[in-house]
């Protein structure tokens, strides 16, 4: 089958043109037109619905190493990863052809698999003196993918509803994935984010932030080394939106350091298969189908 024909006449018209594409290599993010329908994010809700019940239709080779938030957790923010290896649901909306398409587009490679997923929410109504609580701290992607050897892994953020300033938007740093030393920017839980960005500016750094308030159906994709968060939640509803972090066709296991000198090993090397060498196979289709 044509790949080009698992792609709607109206989402092959909303694929990144070139100049789109030159504005996510200069910016390091970009904002979708609506491309994915009504019926789909609706589908995806009622997976992450199941899911939050407790219903599961796989399981990961490993339990531990990753964020998997559990109903004892408790609290106002839930994350969870490689949910589409346990939620049919949230894997179709993974392997929806469009996600794939604009990310290889945006990445310039013909292939793109998956690497990850994150399904996160975070209550809303609470008080205004907590409810700082569902920010998510600037932090690189790559930062936490040290074994990945590319550099053009790509984030798709995909909201299940409209997102607006007061439903914790995705927000980035503009241009941030041109700095260097951003390897160990892992601030995810660091909920300052305003301190944070003066910290940036006292280093020297142009940190300006941008709000990526959205429709649903639109996607935003960002850049590996994309500084980004999220603002807190402070309107009445939940928020719930699913990261599918992407991986191009060149992707493979390199061996990295962490700061005190140990080998890093990251979740994903947990779940999939070895090659003969015994490095973590990233192309293991069972945990990183092809989507693109």
């Amino acid at each position: 089958m044509d790949r080009w024909s698992r792609l709607s006449a109206e989402q092959v018209a909303a694929l990144p043109t070139d100049e789109e594409v030159g504005f996510y290599e200069e910016h390091g993010w970009y904002i979708s037109k609506p491309v994915l329908s009504d019926a789909i994010i609706e589908t995806a809700r009622r997976g992450a619905e199941r899911f939050y019940r407790g219903e599961r239709d796989g399981d990961l080779a490993a339990t531990h190493g990753f964020h998997d938030w559990d109903p004892a957790d408790g609290g106002l923010l839930r994350n969870n990863e490689f949910v589409s290896l346990r939620n049919r649901e949230i894997a179709a909306l993974v392997r929806e052809p469009i996600v794939g398409a604009i990310a290889a587009r945006l990445a310039r490679t013909d292939s793109v698999r998956l690497l990850d997923d994150q399904l996160v929410y975070k209550e809303g109504g609470a008080p205004e003196a907590i409810d700082a609580s569902t920010a998510v701290g600037w932090h690189a992607d790559h930062a936490y993918w040290a074994t990945c050897s590319s550099d053009k892994l790509i984030t798709a953020w995909i909201p299940f509803h409209d997102v607006d300033e007061t439903r914790s938007p995705l927000a980035v740093i503009d241009g941030s994935h041109r700095w260097s030393g951003l390897e160990h920017t892992r601030f995810f839980n660091n909920r300052d984010l305003d301190g944070m960005e003066e910290n940036f500016r006292a280093a020297g750094r142009p940190a300006k932030r941008v709000t990526l308030a959205m429709r649903q159906g639109q996607i935003s994709f960002h850049h590996c080394w994309t500084l980004h968060g999220s603002l807190p939640n402070r309107s009445s509803d939940h928020r719930l939106a699913l990261a599918v972090h992407i991986q191009d066709r060149d992707n493979h296991y390199r061996q990295a350091f962490g700061p005190d000198g140990k080998p890093v090993q990251i979740a994903d090397e947990r779940l999939c298969r070895r090659l003969p060498n015994g490095d973590p196979d990233f192309a293991d289709p069972a945990v990183f189908p092809v989507i693109w």
